[in-house]
């Protein structure tokens, strides 16, 4: 038996994630509270009256395990720069604010002064009236040009939904400001006819870094005289652009400063984020330039009370007999109806599209029962619906038409969400910082807050909702990223080429690495050395080779089988999961069954229908060794490196009964298996071995994947890395190896360099996994030790003893000699050897070099939380 702990790109590349990752609100804050009369005309509850009303109802008192109170702060007023234009300070004054916030005021002097600034403050804390003052300021300046187009700006979310967000705020701000600032989107849904005038007219362009990578660096020439007056780049939610993918994020950025360089500017970098560990080192790390902090938050903040609420258990039994919790999705259900029936606005975040669509339905039928006219009020936000939908319900959140809202993270992702008392959210996300951010959706303006996290029937839940110190006591995770990763930066190299010509006075910008890459990327016929610089030698585009997010795949349409009608789409990774033959599809509150998938032409044909039962898939996960290209002795053990090939498929379904979560059924299904082909770490232990460490064969399995978690949550440490960008196999015996066996994996095709990096420091690594769980003070394992959030198979099985002693043995015989100094048995790949950009393997086809970009810009999650669509 394999368990399986997949990574992010992995859950991408086979179906086994939907979410989106987490970000901050974007709000402009007011310095006074809004006006906004509360739903009942009486003033707003209290969090903890809130609380103690859904704490009413018989047996619910109990399920509260702890609640942790945030006391209110003052705010600190400031002045604005005596620079920034008195028409754009007027402007803020039309707008509610008479006074900056110190940290608003602070931010927006470095802004003016030229030096890049990330502003890294909390929720709602005003950090786009930060940005937006100078940038409005400068757009002022540049409209009263003699001659061009004057000042531009340009701003980059991770969402789509973000960036059409900001736009209306900024289009609201400078609205006194007449013409003169010109804001407009640009992105996949931007129509052709649109964006000529973008490029041409525009002066504050929103978009994000999918469409700067391929739509906007290639087709420079085109925006010439936008990048030549180009004073600032803001770069929202920041602390997003984690892992391979913020490492592929830095490089668009570089190669971004090095056009502006061409056409003689030299923009300022604002850098926005509310969750983040270190965010001066991160932002300097992404931009690749000195970067000042503003990290005082000077707003206020109001009451926070955040409860830990466990479900019950049910009469149902599970494996073994044991007893069943009441599902986290029911639960979350009761208590979205509860809060909208009090007239509290509120949204719930689930970590599931079908989850999301099922709160959703399941509220509006209770709310149904007390008042039809509250039904309406409550609706689900995910991706993958149709572009007018998401508009549609952004507005609605707007207006306050809706109370409630059952959402994906796709909603975490800073929409102004003003005006929200409480959060409901469905299962531990995976991050405190994720955490931290979608409690933050509720208390704008200075108002109190309530959230509640409802934990799933999972060993980390339960421990987390037990243990409120591993939550409330520790800091948020640090943003990891490295742009030097040489994986990451060939194809980067190859598209910079293709935009301009590279010279060695281009290398210092593009890091360490380069230099050594380019003659790889020549020998592989890629790029050709002439004198006046490397030049890109294909025909096709050289931005294809850089896929920023692993997305894989053209997205699978839903469509009505009697009408033609489009539903919406869904990730291809994905859609072996969701729409499979048989599955149930929720949309906009409306149940459907699929009739077929059909994979060759991207469809699922969808008929309406009321089954009285959700469907869950079922799949396997196998690793096999394609090559070992470096094995050393470990007694009598060996620990390797080379390529691996990870095998998951969809073999069956569930139908399970929507409240209770009774498993009523399976059935088979038959499809492809999805591949992926990436270099992986793994080492080996003998019977002699698991005999002294004292690991019997029951124990073994739990071992070996208690081992594996904590080596995983310990390798950032030794390579730069997130943890999502990383997977692990256990097996007690493995085919290949006929041993037991762990191993570790980069998640992106062709491998990230992160297994090589593991390899070579696997003492020392495998030393702190050892130590880390053996330290820890828990009895039987938890999150600081090998307890994962992302793991496939629930944390189960899982033996902390075991894992100590077995890595105790396994240490007891490693080499002296550091790895990297054995000898190969072949010359590893790596950044002496990296892969080949030319042909990137593709998730669903390793023999298919193409990589069809996502309809959705951005198609999908770059550090998804755990969660499997339809689980």
């Amino acid at each position: 038996m394999a368990f399986n702990h997949l990574p992010a790109a992995m859950h991408d590349a086979l179906g086994a994630l939907s979410v989106t990752p987490v970000t901050h609100s974007v709000s402009m804050a007011r310095n006074h509270r809004p006006s906004r009369p509360p739903e009942n005309g009486d003033a707003r509850p209290s969090p903890g009256t809130v609380l103690d009303r859904l704490t009413a109802r018989a047996n619910r008192a109990a399920r509260i395990t702890h609640t942790e109170h945030l006391p209110p702060r003052e705010g600190r007023h400031a002045v604005w720069p005596d620079r920034i234009r008195p028409e754009v300070i007027n402007a803020i004054h039309l707008a509610g604010v008479d006074h900056p916030w110190a940290h608003q005021a602070v931010a927006a002097e470095h802004a003016l002064d030229g030096e890049s600034v990330v502003i890294a403050t909390g929720t709602a804390s005003g950090k786009s009236l930060a940005y937006l003052a100078p940038v409005l300021s400068a757009l002022l300046d540049g409209s009263e040009a003699a001659n061009g187009r004057g000042a531009t700006a340009l701003y980059l979310s991770p969402t789509k939904a973000l960036a059409a967000d900001q736009r209306r705020a900024v289009k609201a701000l400078a609205a006194p400001l007449g013409t003169r600032i010109r804001p407009a989107v640009y992105d996949g849904d931007t129509p052709v006819e649109e964006r000529e005038w973008v490029r041409q007219y525009a002066n504050y362009v929103l978009t994000n870094p999918d469409m700067l990578h391929r739509g906007i660096l290639p087709s420079h020439p085109r925006w010439s005289s936008f990048l030549r007056a180009l004073r600032y780049v803001v770069i929202d939610e920041c602390h997003t652009y984690r892992g391979v993918f913020g490492s592929h994020v830095a490089q668009v950025l570089r190669r971004l400063r090095r056009l502006c360089a061409r056409y003689g500017s030299e923009p300022v970098f604002l850098l926005a984020s509310a969750t983040a560990a270190e965010p001066a080192a991160a932002a300097c790390r992404l931009t690749g330039l000195p970067v000042r902090e503003v990290a005082d938050d000077a707003s206020p903040r109001g009451e926070l009370v955040f409860a830990l609420w466990e479900p019950p258990l049910t009469e149902l039994r599970g494996e073994h007999g044991a007893p069943v919790r009441r599902t986290a999705t029911a639960e979350t259900a009761d208590l979205l109806t509860d809060l909208t029936v009090q007239g509290v606005r509120s949204v719930a975040f689930v970590r599931s599209r079908r989850g999301a669509e099922l709160i959703s339905v399941i509220a509006q039928e209770r709310l149904a029962e007390v008042d039809r006219s509250l039904a309406r009020r409550v609706a689900a936000y995910r991706g993958g619906y149709l572009p007018e939908e998401r508009r549609a319900l952004e507005q609605a959140l707007h207006s306050g038409e809706l109370l409630g809202l059952a959402a994906t993270t796709a909603l975490e992702l800073g929409i102004d969400v003003s005006g929200l008392d409480a959060v409901v959210i469905a299962g531990y996300p995976g991050t405190r910082a994720s955490l931290w951010q979608q409690a933050g959706r509720a208390g704008r303006s200075g108002e109190g807050a309530l959230a509640v996290l409802v934990a799933r029937d999972d060993p980390l839940d339960t421990y987390l909702v037990h243990h409120p110190e591993a939550l409330f006591r520790r800091p948020v995770e640090s943003t990891v990223l490295d742009p030097d990763n040489p994986y990451v930066l060939a194809p980067h190299l190859c598209a910079a080429a293709a935009e301009v010509p590279l010279t060695d006075g281009d290398l210092e910008l593009f890091g360490p690495s380069a230099p050594g890459l380019l003659p790889q990327l020549e020998g592989a016929g890629l790029l050709r050395r002439r004198a006046s610089g490397w030049y890109w030698t294909r025909r096709e585009r050289a931005a294809d080779l850089a896929d920023i997010r692993g997305a894989g795949g053209t997205p699978v349409r839903i469509v009505e089988a009697g009408t033609g009608r489009l539903l919406g789409t869904v990730d291809a990774a994905a859609a072996h999961t969701t729409v499979h033959e048989g599955a149930v599809h929720l949309h906009q509150g409306r149940t459907y069954l699929v009739r077929r998938l059909d994979l060759q032409d991207s469809v699922a044909l969808v008929e309406e229908a009321d089954p009285p039962y959700s469907t869950t898939a079922r799949d396997t996960t196998s690793i096999s060794v394609l090559e070992t290209d470096t094995r050393i002795p470990w007694g009598d053990g060996r620990l390797c490196y080379g390529s691996v090939e990870v095998t998951n498929q969809v073999v069956s379904f569930l139908r399970r009964r929507v409240i209770t979560g009774e498993v009523l059924g399976e059935t088979k299904l038959d499809l492809p298996p999805r591949t992926l082909r990436t270099r992986a770490v793994w080492w080996t232990v003998t019977e002699d071995q698991l005999d002294a460490a004292r690991v019997n064969p029951e124990q073994l399995g739990g071992a070996l994947h208690a081992a594996e978690h904590a080596s995983i949550g310990l390798l950032p440490l030794f390579a730069t890395c997130d943890r999502w960008d990383i997977g692990g196999v256990s097996v007690p015996l493995h085919p290949d190896t006929l041993l037991p066996t762990v191993f570790v994996y980069d998640g992106h095709p062709g491998g990230a360099g992160f297994a090589e990096r593991a390899f070579h420091t696997a003492r020392a690594w495998l030393g702190a996994t050892r130590e880390a769980i053996a330290s820890c003070e828990c009895e039987a394992g938890c999150p600081s030790c090998i307890q994962s959030p992302k793991c496939g198979n629930g944390n189960e099985p899982l033996h902390k003893r075991g894992a100590v002693r077995l890595l105790t043995e396994l240490l007891r015989a490693a080499p002296e000699d550091p790895p990297n100094q054995a000898a190969p048995s072949e010359d590893p790949p790596g950044p002496e050897h990296p892969p080949s950009p030319a042909s990137p393997p593709n998730p669903s086809n390793p023999s298919n070099p193409s990589n069809p970009s996502s309809e959705e810009w951005p198609p999908g999650p770059a550090t998804p939380p755990e969660g499997r669509p339809g689980t």
